[in-house]
């Protein structure tokens, strides 16, 4: 089935993505399987967090490789899995983000510890339910990103073209545990109003600019067999859309229907997230709104009259304006990028589809 580069994210490419990574699960449920029923649960948890998503990573990476190789008529399977696997390893950062986060939900659900702790609590078991669901979460998301590996190193990819792959691999599962440790430490340690957006601007470079689209387009042309040339323009596309992606991202946590984001809205100023957004509020702010918009910040206890009060102080100050033209200019920019380079023309054009999808997104 050749997919169409107008719709890179179609249900079919959705479907195959599916199908691989439930391929995947049931060669690794055999392996579960040998410790009885007992991790049933954590099977049962995977699954369900590996249905649905967006799967942006998996689109960049699959079209990355057709920019780079040209669009066959049959996706070669191999390729299906590499980037199938990315979504593994961003679930894996999901579960650990949201213990982090101590958040309650995901995607509509409740997020995977505490799912876990009420399970715990519903067998009645001796010992502290949300303990166990936390030191399950952590297991669950090593699981994952170690699955994320297996995915890779067992596809049939030649040798050859997956060593190309391998250094951009590599340095997506630092980059992105690199970034949770920045944002983890820029939220909790003090900082002056002028620093917030460089601070914030280095968490979003390596917690989702490199981990969502530069490193997962690299893969896939590195599999393609790009030049370094091409690889390196292709770098730079990818960095400045996923900037794009995550400052979209920041609006939707504040603005966002949670009928569609499936998060509470509001979450990142209870968890105290200084990104680009606050900090343009901060910037903009008269100093009885900036006030009041630190003390929010990190309070769990905000009701949605304070958040309607943060969002008037984000609105009034300025920064709402600011943070969407930043996004358009950091997705024009990437595009820019993408335009110079030699490319086939399906993997261009899909590539340009999955930049509008990513910033004019609303989930």
């Amino acid at each position: 089935m050749r997919l169409d580069p107008h719709q890179p994210l179609s249900p079919e490419f959705l479907s195959m993505v599916q199908t691989r990574v439930d391929h995947f699960f049931d060669t690794q449920r055999d392996l579960l399987a040998q410790t009885g029923d007992t991790l049933d649960l954590v099977w049962d948890q995977a699954r369900h967090l590996a249905r649905g998503g967006k799967r942006m990573r998996p689109a960049f990476c699959y079209w990355g490789y057709v920019a780079a190789a040209g669009a066959a008529d049959e996706p070669p399977t191999a390729v299906i899995d590499i980037a199938a696997s990315l979504d593994l390893l961003h679930l894996s950062a999901l579960v650990h983000d949201d213990l982090i986060d101590d958040s309650d939900t995901r995607r509509g659900a409740p997020s995977a510890h505490r799912a876990l702790e009420a399970y715990h609590r519903e067998q009645k078991w001796p010992g502290e339910s949300p303990h166990f669901g936390r030191s399950m979460a952590v297991l669950l998301g090593d699981l994952l990103l170690t699955w994320s590996v297996s995915m890779v190193e067992q596809s049939s990819m030649p040798s050859e073209r997956l060593k190309r792959a391998r250094p951009y691999l590599d340095a997506m599962r630092t980059e992105v545990l690199a970034g949770q440790f920045l944002d983890l430490v820029h939220q909790f340690a003090p900082s002056q109003d002028e620093d917030v957006i460089p601070n914030a601007r280095l968490v979003m470079e390596f917690k989702t600019a490199k981990y969502t689209v530069a490193r997962p387009v690299q893969i896939g042309a590195a599999l393609g067999l790009v030049s370094d040339d091409v690889q390196h323009g292709l770098g730079r596309f990818g960095t400045h859309v996923g900037r794009a992606f995550q400052m979209r991202d920041d609006m939707l946590g504040v603005f966002g229907d949670p009928e569609v984001t499936g998060k509470p809205t509001g979450d990142d100023i209870r968890a105290g997230k200084k990104t680009v957004l606050i900090g343009y509020a901060l910037q903009g702010a008269t100093p009885r709104q900036g006030a009041t918009l630190k003390r929010m910040l990190g309070d769990p206890d905000l009701s949605m009259d304070d958040i309607e009060v943060a969002r008037q102080i984000l609105t009034d100050s300025g920064a709402v304006d600011a943070t969407e033209k930043a996004i358009m200019a950091e997705a024009s920019a990437g595009m820019r990028h993408l335009h110079r380079l030699d490319l086939s023309a399906e993997g261009t054009d899909a590539l340009m589809t999955l930049v509008h999808a990513a910033v004019e997104r609303t989930s």
